[in-house]
């Protein structure tokens, strides 16, 4: 028999040994998931046996994160703003940087928030969570994504307020909406062999990368957003490291007049804040 203790000492030296960072971190993680308790009551089975039927379910998760498979596929789920979401590989990974979008979108009235390429639906569902007066339309170019992200507004009680499409960016959408938001996929073509295992092989490439220079949703957005944004209206659109000047130039060029970068908690340009567009005919 193997105490909890001493598997999790072990796990951790095999975990760095594969690269994993902050492996004592996860080999935690993992044994609470295998042994189906909360991550804070480790401590409190580290002088005792494991079972064998958690051992075995460990030693068959440390092997899956040593080679890179991500905690959060392995937990099936990952915390956003004080919330679980279920999430797999068919979806971008909640990630602490977007909560800055969660947080201007919050900083100001809305009843209408569109979501364009809603993934997990961490952004959409958080929004109305935390909005109870507000109603949501969600789409994604991925079935699967727009599966996960219904699954995610029923677990979090939304569904009535929430519409999940699939649509190529506006091709399904109607109507006008007072909030635009978007995480779109930013990542230029010739840097995603520079991720790290965890993003490259196991997130769907198509929310990672445009295939291109990383900007192809910027200029969808500038262009076409004011077709169904109201009349004083905003619009938030997350933006990867160094990209801010250029995204706000894109919408600049497209007319935009009220245009502003806000920064993450770690001081980085993150979210491009955009309003006042120059208008062409309704949708």
């Amino acid at each position: 028999m193997t105490t909890a203790a001493a598997a999790m000492i072990a796990a951790t030296a095999r975990l760095r040994a594969a690269g994993v960072d902050d492996p004592a971190r996860d080999a935690r993680l993992l044994l609470a998931h295998a042994a189906r308790i909360e991550a804070a009551r480790v401590t409190l089975i580290a002088p005792e046996d494991l079972a064998p039927d958690i051992e075995d379910r460990y030693e068959q998760l440390i092997s899956l994160r040593a080679v890179r498979v991500p905690v959060s596929h392995l937990l099936g789920e990952r915390h956003f703003y004080g919330r679980r979401f279920k999430v797999s590989r068919e979806v971008l990974d909640p990630r602490p940087e977007t909560e800055t979008l969660v947080e201007a979108a919050l900083a100001a009235p809305f009843t209408r928030v569109l979501d364009l390429g809603v993934g997990s639906g961490a952004i959409l569902v958080t929004l109305l969570a935390e909005n109870p007066r507000a109603t949501g339309l969600g789409v994604d170019l991925s079935e699967a994504a727009c599966l996960q992200a219904s699954a995610n507004a029923v677990l979090h009680r939304v569904e009535a307020r929430c519409d999940i499409r699939r649509s190529d960016w506006f091709g399904a959408v109607e109507g006008l909406f007072d909030l635009i938001v978007s995480n779109p996929p930013y990542i230029p073509a010739a840097e995603i062999d520079g991720l790290s295992d965890e993003v490259r092989h196991h997130e769907p490439r198509m929310a990672l990368t445009d295939e291109g220079d990383g900007l192809s949703a910027y200029r969808i957005l500038a262009a076409q957003a004011a077709r169904h944004l109201d009349a004083g209206g905003r619009l938030l659109a997350e933006f990867g490291q160094g990209q801010g000047e250029e995204v706000r130039a894109i919408f600049a060029r497209a007319g935009w007049r009220d245009l502003a970068l806000l920064d993450d908690l770690d001081g980085r340009a993150r979210v491009l804040a955009a309003a006042d567009p120059v208008r062409d005919e309704a949708p």
